[in-house]
């Protein structure tokens, strides 16, 4: 609960002083919409787009049939979520540093807000190069808060963009998503040779350690962050395959005894919020790691553990690269994904017929991700008090 605190308090002062010095600052307000739009940077988006032109160029190419298949698998993902949607929520909002309980996902709170300005970073950018590469003027280049969701822009010229024929246009669309898919699959790679190679040769496994204990779940008033299970009920949790071959004998309802580097303590189980057939502890698990001996003698555990650290970095910079990208690929306007529908829709179907077609498809798509998110998030929140 410090956590949401913490955010309460930051974005209170951010919007105090954004209403108090919005003249100075030169921010705009319309609504729940902070705005700040600068023509610095653009300078800089012009360099990048001259020299390497036909680079950008043959990537986004070779990216956009890859940004249409993610367009349409994401699409049935969205579809096939339909039957499970009030039982098994398929998502929820994400936000660093707090755990929902029932949400896929918990990003810790230094790793998310370093990935996510990664994330905003790396897309606006792509989108800004190749209105340039493309000769599309940059009006203005800022960041904005919508209520409490940071974000940042690149305002190209929209009659710039008319003029364009239709694959200028598609790139354009698609350079963000097909950016941030490109920092997924490079990070996915060093995570990969990290802890494939660098982790193993450095650190033996040594019990299960608590990433995360979820707000209101059995284990929030028990166990901590840190601790290292040692055993469940009698039984060893060497790693990660032991845990789980151990939670499976466990019931709903049952009493546990776990014994930790700090101690032992008992919890009973409850029903797991995504599916009731299941117990349900309240902690998210990764392997324990101790550097091995012979390179503790030489480097220390500081040093070591770096790897670490550069480890889950490179994972949350690539999951929330692949997410963000993944989902604006969506074919539902305003997202990059709704304008790449309507202009393949526009090579073969007449303007009035398209138009209808991605307006209900838009209102589908925005529909059952806001039910999702609001049912998934909302349940989720509930469960944590």
């Amino acid at each position: 609960m410090d956590i949401l605190l913490f955010y309460g308090i930051v974005f209170v002062l951010i919007w105090t002083l954004a209403l108090l010095f919005r003249k100075k600052l030169k921010i705009e307000v319309y609504g729940p919409l902070l705005m700040r739009k600068t023509k610095r940077m653009r300078c800089l988006i012009d360099r990048i787009a001259q020299r390497y032109s036909r680079f950008w160029k043959w990537s986004v190419n070779i990216g956009i049939p890859i940004a249409f298949f993610f367009m349409f698998y994401m699409l049935y993902a969205i579809i096939a979520s339909l039957k499970d949607i009030f039982v098994q929520p398929q998502a929820s909002l994400i936000v660093p540093g707090v755990d929902i309980p029932g949400s896929p996902l918990f990003v810790p709170l230094s790793y998310g807000l370093i990935g996510l300005v990664i994330v905003i970073i790396v897309h606006e950018f792509a989108h800004g190069i190749l209105a340039r590469v493309e000769g599309v003027k940059i009006k203005s280049i800022g960041l904005l808060l919508l209520a409490i969701i940071p974000g940042a822009f690149v305002e190209p010229d929209e009659d710039d963009i008319k003029k364009l024929k239709r694959l200028p246009r598609l790139r354009i669309y698609a350079a963000g998503s097909i950016a941030n898919l490109i920092i997924a699959f490079l990070c996915l790679l060093v995570f990969v040779g990290i802890s494939s190679y660098a982790v193993p040769s450095t650190f033996e496994i040594d019990g299960v350690q608590i990433k995360s204990v979820v707000p209101g779940s059995p284990a929030s008033h028990v166990l901590k962050d840190g601790m290292v299970i040692k055993s469940i009920n009698g039984k060893p949790t060497n790693n990660l395959t032991n845990y789980e071959k151990v939670l499976k004998d466990i019931k709903i309802g049952e009493v546990i005894t776990i014994q930790t580097d700090q101690g032992i303590f008992n919890l009973k189980t409850s029903r797991n919020p995504n599916n009731a057939s299941r117990p349900y502890i309240g902690i998210r698990s990764t392997n324990n790691f101790e550097v091995k001996e012979p390179i503790k003698s030489i480097w220390g555990d500081e040093i070591p553990t770096l790897l670490l650290y550069l480890q889950d970095l490179f994972f949350w910079i690539s999951i929330l690269n692949f997410a963000v990208g993944t989902v604006n690929l969506l074919p539902a306007k305003p997202l990059d994904g709704g304008l790449m529908f309507e202009e393949l829709l526009k090579s073969k179907l007449p303007n009035n017929l398209v138009d209808h077609i991605v307006s209900s498809v838009s209102v589908f798509v925005i529909l059952v991700l806001a039910i999702s998110i609001i049912w998934g998030t909302g349940r989720g929140i509930l469960l944590m008090f």
